[in-house]
């Protein structure tokens, strides 16, 4: 009995083949799972990241093949990455690590034939020569010539490599392969999907407050962008574009997974071209006589005839239409804004969809002063602003806010003027917002304690404190004040409710008047 042992194809035996571009292509962005609330989203370091989905048609040939996807994104995480509808399904998945530069063009032409042009010095004319590469682009590069052995642009003439094609391998964009293996070969339409490092988005909000509003009853519009930002140095044109709002619960490091491909450049080490000696050229200015005798001249009579009366202008073309707004959609317990157009996410690039158009939402303009015990003291103290509506549809809201950067905007006489910007939290349906417009420069507020606490048992004694609020507007104001820690003191004397672990009493304040009250304060009892 004679037995054959058939070893499975190398790497080498594996027929190459090309993946056609995307012919359709989804990206979602996720915001950077480490960004405070408070934090804005840097354009020069994003930390976030996006699912990007790709389909593509590939042709197999019978047997293993090696499918190449070019034009991948550069911050990809291949461990990621994940192809779909293959007969074969994935033998084996590899990363290109090179980019087609300089240096990996000599380095992939080691050993072979190019072409040297350099001016002759004797007759100044151009000449052209073969030459065979002897070393790699990590230094110096030399070539084999009929002279013999040369070392390139250390002759202090200008020279150029030609080369006849590029090594193969290499491309001008990062490429991601797989193996796989069809018993019949093929045309089959394929789906890459993978994380890329090198994005993230943010909410960005303008909000328009209504003129001459009391703190009572404040109206105002706010309008909602997302800003997505691609870093990556490919674009994706006509994408299906979403974005996930939440946090996203991540272990994995995407920046040390994703290690972008380099293009590495040619590092030539001689003297540089020219001489020092003469010193750096004197620049030439044109004078100011030139540069008018170069602009368009208009006539008088061209002057006139612009402004002869004539036909009656044409009237107004119509209002553009409203301009397309991302649809919110549940993903568990993160929300999905999809945009309801196609779009190109540009390479280096910010891109702003709208997202919530809302008008004349119910509000009330708050002020805000802590006086706890500690922070007790004589000198008069600015109350800090507060716009505060509720998020449901009573007040004209009801949508999950995510996070970002809200800019608030007044009328007045001359038109909407900047008064606050500041930022958001995330907000879910039902939740009070809180927006702070900042320090007031009409009302102050004052807190001291009765008599000296230096002998004060904190735990047997009740201590009281009082305190005054200023207001110099000209209509009513309401306050909330802090006074004290829940886990801290235990409070009489005042009606007070708990919010984010400290008490706040409620004060109403008339118009250009000043109201005053007290409480006091003491240790709770610890039981033994």
């Amino acid at each position: 009995m004679t037995m054959v042992c058939v070893s499975p194809a190398t790497a080498q035996d594996r027929a190459t083949v090309d993946a056609s571009e995307p012919e359709d292509i989804a990206v979602t962005v996720y915001r950077d799972p480490n960004r405070a609330p408070w934090q804005q989203l840097n354009p020069r370091w994003p930390r976030g990241f996006a699912m990007i989905s790709e389909t593509r048609t590939v042709t197999l040939p019978p047997g293993e093949s090696r499918i190449r996807f070019e034009g991948v994104a550069e911050g990809m995480v291949a461990v990621s990455a994940i192809v779909t509808g293959l007969p074969g399904g994935t033998i084996e998945k590899n990363r290109n690590a090179d980019l087609l530069s300089p240096a990996a063009l000599v380095d992939g032409t080691l050993g072979n034939r190019v072409q040297i042009t350099r001016t002759n010095p004797a007759t100044g004319e151009a000449e052209t020569s073969d030459a065979i590469v002897r070393t790699r682009a990590d230094g110096g590069l030399v070539l084999q010539t009929e002279q013999g052995f040369e070392a390139v642009r250390c002759s202090g003439l200008p020279e150029r490599l030609t080369f006849d094609g590029v090594p193969e391998g290499l491309s001008a964009e990062p490429v991601f392969s797989i193996d796989t293996r069809s018993d019949t070969g093929g045309t089959y339409q394929v789906t890459l999907s993978y994380l890329s490092w090198g994005f993230d988005w943010q909410a960005n909000y303008v909000a328009s407050v209504d003129e001459g509003g009391d703190s009572e009853d404040v109206r105002f519009d706010l309008n909602a962008w997302l800003t997505i930002l691609n870093d990556n140095g490919q674009s994706f044109e006509n994408a299906e574009l979403m974005a996930v709002a939440g946090r996203l619960n991540t272990v994995s490091d995407f920046r040390r997974l994703a290690d972008p491909p380099d293009a590495e450049p040619l590092r030539l080490t001689c003297w540089p071209r020219g001489s020092t000696a003469a010193g750096s050229p004197v620049p030439v200015y044109e004078s100011y006589e030139e540069e008018l005798r170069e602009q368009i001249v208009v006539t008088a009579r061209r002057v006139e005839q612009d402004f002869a009366p004539g036909a009656p202008p044409p009237p107004p073309p119509p209002p553009p239409p409203p301009a397309p707004v991302a649809a919110q959609e549940d993903l568990g317990d993160l929300k999905l804004y999809r945009i309801p157009m196609r779009t190109d996410v540009n390479a280096q690039g910010l891109k702003q969809v709208a997202f919530l158009l809302e008008e004349d939402i119910e509000g009330e303009l708050f002020y805000e002063a802590s006086c706890t015990p500690w922070e007790s003291r004589g000198a008069p103290v600015p109350a800090q602003m507060r716009l505060d509506t509720v998020n449901d549809e009573d007040h004209g809201l009801g949508a999950p806010l995510p996070a970002g950067q809200v800019a608030i905007f007044e009328g007045s006489s001359v038109g909407d003027l900047l008064v606050a910007e500041t930022n958001l939290r995330d907000y879910a349906v039902g939740q009070d917002v809180e927006m702070p417009l900042g320090p007031s420069s009409q009302v102050f507020t004052t807190c001291r304690w009765l008599r000296d606490q230096t002998t004060n048992d904190w735990q047997q004694d009740w201590s009281g404190l009082n305190g005054e609020v200023h207001n110099a507007n000209p209509h009513p104001v309401t306050i909330e004040i802090a006074v004290a820690m829940v886990a801290e003191w235990d409070v009489r004397g005042l009606d007070t409710v708990v919010r984010d672990g400290r008490r706040f009493a409620r004060v109403e304040v008339p118009a250009n008047s000043t109201h005053a009250f007290a409480w006091e304060v003491k240790l709770p009892h610890i039981e033994d």
